[in-house]
């Protein structure tokens, strides 16, 4: 199917929405023509928003809920509505005038956050990350976009983000898969001062650092996301990054934390797996 919008992944979320409305009128045994007449629009309409045609607006949202008599999933519609309409960050919009905006837009929800649960699928988690990884898996991402090259500056906002794991008062759930620590970023000699971070940072107080084992891996990786005091969720995408809200969505990313915190191995365990990544020298 030819996506509708410029991104693939805002034409999903779009389409996603799409698809509940269609559900919510099926379930109640309507047809498009008669959700129009109760709603007061032209069938046209209906047939728009159920394609994924025209986004709907919160009202468009409202008025379809009432006529199917399915006023209890306005809430989560509206919240879902507005990620697609206002919280999802294209990377190109974003990154037109460089990282460094984008990685300070990170900044506040972390600044405000006390319980942060992390599951990285490819790479070390912001947080702990050197200045030397960070620097290279930045760098190599401004090549991909085709950005300017801010990324020192885009680094150092990363790190200030990163120091809020020393501080007080706070939580950090970290789960990496362990084929995000074998895959070398930087050069050996990156790598080796990456791990050996990890292996100090892992033993913080606030900190919680799980692999999960390529061997005998139960679980399909998943994207990489970050839940925030499980009320929101930042999940990070090639084209984008998307920002959920929606009550039933986050509920559903810290139910995989906690299923993919299971698969994992902490302690001496994590320890021996992330020493075993070390490059040799």
């Amino acid at each position: 199917m030819q996506p509708s919008y410029p991104s693939p992944a805002l034409d999903a979320a779009r389409r996603a929405i799409a698809g509940q409305l269609q559900e919510i009128r099926r379930d109640a045994g309507l047809t498009g023509r008669e959700v129009a007449k109760r709603a007061g629009w032209l069938p046209s309409k209906v047939s728009r928003l159920q394609s994924a045609t025209t986004p709907p607006s919160d009202a468009d949202i409202r008025a379809w809920c009432t006529a199917c008599d399915a006023e209890e999933r306005i809430p989560d519609l509206l919240a879902a509505n507005r990620t697609a309409d206002s919280m999802y960050l294209e990377w190109r919009r974003v990154q037109r005038t460089g990282l460094r905006r984008l990685q300070e837009s990170r900044i506040p929800p972390h600044v405000q956050t006390t319980q942060l649960r992390v599951y990285s699928s490819t790479v070390i988690p912001g947080h702990l990350q050197t200045r030397s990884y960070a620097t290279a898996l930045l760098r190599s991402v401004a090549s991909v976009h085709g950005t300017r090259d801010d990324v020192d500056e885009a680094v150092s906002a990363r790190l200030v983000r990163a120091a809020i794991i020393t501080e007080p008062g706070r939580t950090f759930a970290f789960v990496v898969e362990e084929s995000a620590l074998r895959r070398h970023i930087g050069g050996s000699d990156v790598m080796t001062e990456q791990l050996l971070h990890l292996l100090d940072a892992g033993r913080y107080p606030a900190v919680s650092l799980g692999v999960i084992p390529s061997v005998g891996a139960a679980r399909w990786p998943l994207e990489t996301f970050t839940v925030y005091d499980d009320e929101k969720v930042f999940v990070e995408l090639l084209t984008a990054a998307l920002t959920i809200t929606a009550p039933t969505e986050v509920a559903k990313y810290v139910t995989a934390h906690v299923e993919m915190t299971q698969a994992a191995v902490f302690g001496q365990d994590a320890y021996r797996i992330i020493a075993s990544a070390i490059p040799a020298s």
